[in-house]
């Protein structure tokens, strides 16, 4: 299914097959919420016609909406910094990244795994 938008407590998806909108109350979508944005596909079982979860793919790709700016010779280090991604998440990036980078994000752990171009 693909998500749609979010109304209130609720995120909306819809079937893509038949363009039915299902609404899944925020306590079933759990940790799946952190990576939703407008257009990504997730996985919605049903269970006689209520959702059940909501699967995500192994990793999504989110872009950095604000993260303090790298200092110049801090590309090697391997040290992180917090950045915050444009569902609110709050992950842990190199130095390096700026505001409006796209990065990878494992969906099971929530750690960075790569930018993205």
């Amino acid at each position: 299914m693909q998500y749609l938008y979010r109304d209130g407590d609720d995120f909306v998806f819809m079937d893509t097959a038949s363009y039915e909108q299902h609404h899944v109350p925020s306590a079933v979508a759990g940790e799946a919420a952190h990576y939703l944005t407008e257009g990504a596909m997730a996985l919605v079982p049903l269970y006689e016609g209520n959702p059940i979860a909501v699967e995500l793919p192994a990793s999504v790709v989110l872009r950095v909406t604000q993260t303090d700016p790298g200092v110049k010779g801090d590309r090697v280090s391997g040290a992180l910094k917090p950045a915050t991604l444009e569902t609110g998440l709050v992950v842990q990036v190199p130095l390096f990244l700026e505001e409006g980078d796209l990065v990878k994000v494992d969906t099971r752990t929530g750690d960075y795994l790569t930018r993205e171009k």
